[in-house]
């Protein structure tokens, strides 16, 4: 199972592996009790994982970075019911937090998360985006000459021209023949 498959979802609790997707939902496997279940996108929202960032007081942090700082510390893992346990471990773990606006709820969240997902032996980290190729053999000249493209007809591109302006004249009135004539 990989991070980048793992969600929350809105309305429910613990994290899920999502299955599939469809434009009206998802089928998620719990990681908890491993039940499989389609989820609607009209009732519920996906988070994924990978996407949760955390305020601190400088940048925000990727919920990995967070992770990985539980993971190094030596620190037990406080009861998730205890809120000043919570922020009391995080002080520690990772001082940087904004805990004005990190609740404990999202505390809470992050503690029970933590376990699922060492409790499943998920390897916490982001994929990587792939990095673009870059030709650097001199095997294929013909490859690396740019095409020779005929020049664009535009209106830039035509020499200047004066224009000649001509004034149609009027054309003469039509006589009108008519049958009697005006003495």
């Amino acid at each position: 199972m990989d991070y980048n498959k793992l969600v929350s979802v809105t309305g429910l609790s613990g994290l899920y592996e999502l299955l599939s997707s469809k434009a009206d939902g998802g089928v998620v496997r719990s990681l908890e009790d491993k039940s499989t279940k389609f989820v609607s996108t009209r009732i519920h929202s996906f988070s994924h994982l990978e996407s949760i960032e955390i305020f601190t007081t400088k940048d925000n942090v990727n919920l990995v970075e967070i992770f990985a700082a539980m993971k190094e510390s030596k620190t037990k893992l406080p009861d998730a019911g205890d809120s000043k346990a919570l922020k009391t471990y995080f002080e520690k773990v990772y001082p940087d937090m904004d805990f004005a606006r990190v609740y404990s709820s999202d505390m809470k969240k992050m503690v029970k998360w933590f376990e699922v997902l060492t409790a499943n032996k998920i390897d916490i980290k982001l994929t990587e985006a792939p990095a673009e190729e870059e030709t650097t053999t001199d095997t294929a000249p013909e490859a690396k000459a740019p095409k020779e493209k005929a020049p664009a007809k535009t209106a830039a591109a035509k020499p200047a021209t004066a224009k000649s302006t001509t004034v149609k004249k009027a054309a003469p009135p039509k006589k009108i023949n008519s049958p009697r004539k005006m003495a």
